[in-house]
């Protein structure tokens, strides 16, 4: 006999978070000696996680019975990150922390030659920021499918209720990665085409992303986000329309609404059978006469 399955919690809301500034990100050539994995914070990185750390709590502490479960990535800099932000939250509001190595950074080879690395980039914005894989390293499309991966065993955690303890707090995951990972987990999620993904711009050191649910039971980023800083981020007005949309469209009726994918495909789809009813009632008609 299977137990009963319990109806899922959802989270209130997701967050996607960058590390901090990193040694890399100040200067490139630190990558040449160190491996990407080991890159630390700068003073600066720090500070900054600090403050995302109180951002973070302000953000989520809307209600009194909130509670935490953190996502991140294995790097030095995430986990750093991490580390700092943490300082904002006491034990009774973290649920919990999970490594997850599915969440890593794009993997760009090994040690990398600052000048050779520099050509490569030229080479990628020619070919395509998704498809192109860098030598010895992976593409973003490399990326997606392992994020897809992840986004499967959160999605079994929540249906299982694995980190909803109580269903009297509001859940918040909040997942600590690296830009490229955070913008191709919001491709994923909300179903965007390579073309929507390539004009997305990477988020800013600790920038915030936050995924918040809907009245209707969809997560939308224009929950708690304006329009502006959408078009700041590289969404298209179409994007911001859906976003909108969501924020208070019923769960799963974006599956009746993927106008983007059916206008890129069919330019010459009438919206009903009607005129095939008549056209066929008609050739009946004319039949009839004869």
């Amino acid at each position: 006999m299977h137990p009963p399955h319990h109806k899922p919690i959802l989270p209130k809301r997701i967050i996607l978070v960058r590390h901090g500034e990193s040694q890399g990100n100040l200067d490139t050539a630190a990558y040449s000696t160190t491996p990407d994995h080991g890159i630390p914070l700068t003073s600066q990185g720090i500070t900054q996680a600090r403050l995302a750390g109180d951002e973070l709590r302000r953000i989520v502490s809307g209600c009194p019975n909130w509670r935490v479960y953190f996502y991140v990535s294995p790097y030095n800099r995430t986990r750093s990150t991490l580390r700092e932000i943490g300082r904002s939250f006491s034990k009774k509001r973290v649920i919990g922390v999970r490594e997850e190595c599915r969440i890593r950074e794009q993997d760009f080879g090994n040690f990398q030659v600052e000048e050779r690395m520099k050509a490569i980039k030229e080479t990628r914005q020619r070919f395509g920021r998704f498809y192109y894989r860098f030598p010895e390293g992976e593409s973003a499309a490399d990326v997606f499918d392992r994020v897809s991966s992840f986004l499967e065993s959160l999605w079994r955690d929540v249906d299982m209720n694995r980190l909803h303890l109580d269903s009297c707090h509001d859940l918040n995951l909040i997942i600590v990665s690296h830009g490229l990972t955070s913008r191709v987990f919001l491709m994923k999620w909300f179903k965007w085409t390579v073309e929507q993904f390539e004009r997305l711009n990477n988020p800013e050191n600790c920038g915030i992303r936050v995924m918040q649910l809907g009245s209707g039971g969809e997560y939308s980023l224009a929950v708690h986000h304006t329009e502006e800083e959408m078009l700041e981020w590289g969404l298209s007005l179409d994007m911001i329309a859906d976003q909108k949309w969501r924020a208070t469209a019923n769960r799963g009726a974006w599956n009746e609404r993927c106008h983007w994918y059916l206008d890129e495909f069919f330019d010459h789809l009438a919206d009903s059978d009607d005129d095939d009813i008549n056209n066929g009632q008609d050739e009946t008609n004319s039949l009839s006469i004869h």
